[in-house]
């Protein structure tokens, strides 16, 4: 069984961890009994947050009277001191805990610090100090905002998206905690649907020894998956590499990677959906994409302005506009016609 310390936190888990945004879409029988089934497996730690709406409840409701054997991170979006609490006061509310082993800022425009005018990082040491959150992290989609972070010494872990089809900027990031000693935990580890290999994925992170990946589970049979791996971990040998060389062929040029650097789009297009969703039919269960809400989102593209600004702050150079519109396009025709 592998384990990763999770940098000066001294947190020290299964290089599982569970990612409890699926969870919202399944219901609390199914849930539970998916977090209890991971536990009994060997993962220790959870992952979710105050914005993946009744999440925390059924990780409440799975670990009753359990509390102390699990690790669980959550997350606020807060953009002040007051909305901070009060989500910190729902969050363990909802998982009936008086304690969080981690809480994250969750994707914040900027880096919270001490003096910075929001009363974020004050707030979040204040809750420290009385016990309700045992140590402080911060996730992102935006290479500035974490590479701050790391520079700034202020936090403990850094949860941001890396795979195999990241960028030798990511890979950075990841160095770059370890130097520091600052846990990493890897978000998107299946780059949210668009990788469905996951031997190729876990035996890929499996070779960085400071990264914490959390799987994005809602069945079964995902589930199963990985707790094969936790005994039986894949490694990269030849056959894997060549995999990966291939995929990374094949998503090259105009794909987005989904990493959010481009938010938020001044007409609220989920561009990190969007932009990608010509893969995400064809490389995940199109029945997932084909519905009154992903059709909804889908829609807000024909607002596009095409001010630039999500073309000007891809750090991969694409014309996020033009991106857009051939997924809109390609979207309308499989709604109406189906996959060809």
């Amino acid at each position: 069984m592998e384990d990763v310390r999770l940098g000066k936190t001294g947190i020290r888990v299964n290089k599982n961890g569970f990612g409890a945004l699926p969870i919202q879409r399944v219901s609390e029988d199914v849930a539970v009994g998916l977090l209890r089934k991971a536990y009994d497996a060997g993962f220790r730690f959870f992952d979710t947050a105050r914005f993946y709406t009744d999440s925390e409840e059924k990780i409440g409701k799975a670990f009753r009277g359990m509390r102390e054997k699990v690790i669980i991170a959550s997350k606020s979006m807060a953009q002040n001191a007051a909305d901070f609490n009060k989500d910190l006061a729902t969050t363990l509310d909802k998982l009936q805990t008086d304690y969080l082993d981690l809480y994250q800022f969750h994707n914040p425009p900027f880096c919270p610090r001490p003096g910075d005018k929001s009363g974020l990082y004050e707030a979040m040491t204040e809750a420290a100090q009385r016990g309700a959150v045992r140590h402080i992290g911060i996730t992102n989609h935006r290479l500035a905002v974490a590479n701050e972070a790391i520079d700034s010494g202020l936090y403990e872990t850094l949860q941001f998206p890396f795979n195999y089809i990241s960028g030798n900027q990511e890979l950075e990031l990841v160095r770059k905690c370890k130097a520091s000693d600052m846990g990493f935990i890897a978000m998107k580890s299946l780059s949210g649907g668009l990788i469905t290999h996951s031997a190729a994925a876990y035996a890929f992170l499996a070779q960085y020894d400071n990264v914490l990946p959390i799987w994005g589970i809602q069945s079964d049979k995902e589930l199963n998956e990985f707790i094969e791996y936790i005994d039986n971990p894949p490694v990269i040998n030849d056959e894997i590499m060549r995999f990966i060389e291939n995929e990374r062929k094949e998503l090259s040029g105009d794909f987005c990677r989904g990493c959010g650097y481009c938010m938020p789009c001044t007409v609220n297009i989920d561009i990190s959906n969007c932009a990608r969703m010509s893969l995400l039919l064809r490389r995940s269960p199109t029945e997932l994409q084909l519905t009154d809400e992903v059709y909804k989102k889908m829609k807000l593209i024909e607002k596009c302005t095409h001010c630039d600004a999500c073309k000007s702050k891809c750090p991969y150079e694409l014309d996020t506009p033009t991106l857009l519109r051939k997924n809109y396009e390609d979207y309308m025709r499989v709604m109406e016609f189906g996959l060809s």
